[in-house]
């Protein structure tokens, strides 16, 4: 006689394997998932480099032992019928969106990759933040610095004092006020992975639709994705040394969220969030 498995057994057999196992925020997590095409949109390109606009939800790269498709996958099939190559030169994050670059061969690889690891090139994002940020204005820029320890996936805040700790650094400006939200354009001056999304959270201004960081915005109705966009991007070509500078669209998602930020009525701040932006 055979005995059947229970349900439960079965249904954890079909478990994404790409979940995080580890902090996951909520049983909703993992069930909004952003759409994207398998069409790549291209915002430059020539025989040494291209620029992609990377959709949310897209994996930059690829990750091992994984098949979901990545931008880094698809772009190299696209090339490959050209005879051309795909380099990998930097990345954005799965649920960020915005302009990627990628090199075709590997001198131009070097070149780029040395710009990057010298933290020359610039490199501006859009983010939407929970809360008003207070006594901004729209042409002020700001500088925000902390110190943080990667520790699995998440960047913790530290103090200069931690021997383990890396400096993050970037300078922001507040581009529009909403009732109860900020959007910023931010510039990175390093280059630490999350870094944005830790830093704003750190101030107290939770970047919207972050479930990484932050439990409460897996129930956020407005956008399926942390709201980042690489907005700005400016190199210098690694053959002609010329300035290229790129810019990318904001995408009909995080349009969606800005304009219904603007409907929205001030929320009352919860005691957590109002003592840590008053630090």
């Amino acid at each position: 006689m055979k005995i059947k498995k229970p349900r439960s057994q079965d249904r954890s057999k079909k478990r994404n394997p790409n979940r995080h196992s580890a902090q996951r925020p909520s049983s909703h997590e993992d069930t909004r998932r952003p759409r994207f095409s398998r069409d790549l949109s291209i915002l430059y390109e020539d025989d040494a480099v291209i620029v992609i606009d990377k959709p949310a939800g897209l994996l930059a790269v690829p990750i091992k032992g994984s098949a979901t498709p990545s931008a880094w996958s698809l772009l190299a099939e696209k090339l490959e019928r050209k005879k051309q190559r795909a380099l990998i030169v930097h990345r954005i994050d799965r649920f960020s969106s915005g302009a990627l670059l990628f090199a075709k061969t590997a001198p131009d690889r070097e070149s780029l990759v040395r710009q990057f690891l010298a933290l020359t090139p610039v490199r501006q994002y859009l983010a939407a933040l929970r809360h008003r940020i207070a006594n901004s204005t729209t042409d002020e820029p700001r500088t925000l610095a902390h110190y943080f320890r990667r520790e699995g996936m998440y960047q913790q805040l530290r103090t200069a004092k931690d021997p383990e700790a890396s400096r993050a650094e970037l300078r922001y400006s507040v581009e529009r006020l909403f009732p109860d939200a900020s959007l910023v354009r931010v510039e990175l001056v390093t280059g630490l992975q999350n870094q944005i999304r830790a830093q704003f959270l750190a101030l107290g201004h939770p970047v919207i639709g972050d479930r990484k960081y932050r439990r409460a915005e897996s129930s956020e109705p407005l956008i399926d994705r942390v709201a980042l966009h690489a907005a700005h991007l400016e190199f210098i070509h690694p053959r002609s040394r010329k300035n290229i500078s790129i810019d990318c669209k904001v995408p009909p998602d995080f349009q969606h969220l800005l304009r219904e930020l603007a409907r929205a009525k001030p929320a009352p701040v919860s005691p957590a969030l109002n003592k840590q932006r008053k630090r």
